[in-house]
């Protein structure tokens, strides 16, 4: 894990303990970073799933299996169901997937019954990536959760952003919102969609951060692109937050740091009543770490 990443632990070891429920967390790398965060006093951690697989798993990663408690569930189904319920009735709850679809992980979440939306919300996957490439830390969303969102819930979006990126200390972040031109092209959604935020921006509506879009992806992050394009927006070459316009361009961006860049992320389900830890399931150790870190920063 790389050093600004890191950062992420340091923030939290001064808040109160929370207490991780992660669901189905019957895989090694679930697993190995549960015991850590428990070893390192981030969290307390219960952990539902198959009680046989989980032991077993834990004795092939040499993990203490008397460090979490257990509550055994047969199926991935009652594994999700017999979480939120947990959730909700410890103090400073922290919702983690292990192994168990996406979908799956997200149903058991909007169950009407689980009670752990917000009025109004909105749940949006937001990352935190830290590229050796890029001179500060990169909040992204969304790369896993929302496929085509509207105007409402891009805005929506970029709060969160703005939340995440003062949680971790940036008191007045640069937001961009990434299309493929800084021109406003009728026939490209995301440069339109990006030009009504902005009117949205004008009204003050997400102060203190500072908002620019349309914005092409190099002109974001690279000076020397925005000088070249003569783009002088505080944003340019300098942005701490990308918002993506669709789902496909944020899970390339996302996918491509982490395999081909040597990316450390972290990222968390904004928009719940508590914070919920979505990794996938073939996320390293360190991954599933850093992801709970930042929810134990979110978590109330």
């Amino acid at each position: 894990m790389l050093k600004r990443l890191i950062n992420l632990m340091e923030l939290v070891k001064p808040l109160s303990k929370k207490t991780l429920i992660a669901v189905n967390a019957v895989d090694g790398h679930s697993l190995e970073a549960i015991a850590d965060a428990v070893q390192i006093g981030m969290v307390n951690a219960i952990v539902t799933g198959s009680r046989d697989e989980i032991i077993k798993q834990c004795e092939i990663f040499g993990i203490d299996s008397s460090s979490f408690e257990i509550v055994h569930a047969n199926t991935e189904e009652e594994a999700a169901l017999f979480a939120v319920r947990l959730v909700k009735a410890v103090p400073g709850g922290i919702l983690m997937k292990g192994l168990i679809s996406s979908d799956k992980y997200m149903q058991a979440i909007l169950k009407k019954e689980a009670a752990l939306l917000l009025p109004g919300s909105v749940l949006s996957h937001v990352s935190i990536i830290d590229n050796p490439n890029y001179h500060k830390l990169l909040i992204v969303s969304d790369v896993a959760v929302i496929p085509y969102p509207t105007i409402q819930q891009k805005i929506q979006m970029v709060h969160y952003l703005k939340e995440m990126a003062i949680k971790i200390g940036i008191p007045a972040p640069k937001i961009a919102l990434i299309a493929p031109t800084e021109k406003v092209l009728p026939s490209l959604v995301s440069c339109t969609d990006a030009a009504e935020i902005m009117k949205s921006v004008e009204d003050g509506l997400f102060q203190p951060a500072i908002v620019f879009g349309p914005m092409a992806l190099d002109v974001a992050i690279d000076k020397e692109s925005a000088q070249i394009k003569n783009i002088t927006s505080e944003v340019a070459g300098d942005a701490d937050c990308l918002m993506f316009p669709n789902i496909d361009a944020g899970n390339v961006f996302y996918k491509t740091n982490t395999k081909l860049c040597g990316a450390h992320q972290a990222a968390v389900v904004m928009g719940a009543n508590v914070p919920v830890v979505l990794s996938s399931r073939g996320d390293s150790k360190q991954t599933k770490l850093n992801s709970i870190a930042l929810a134990a920063l979110l978590s109330r």
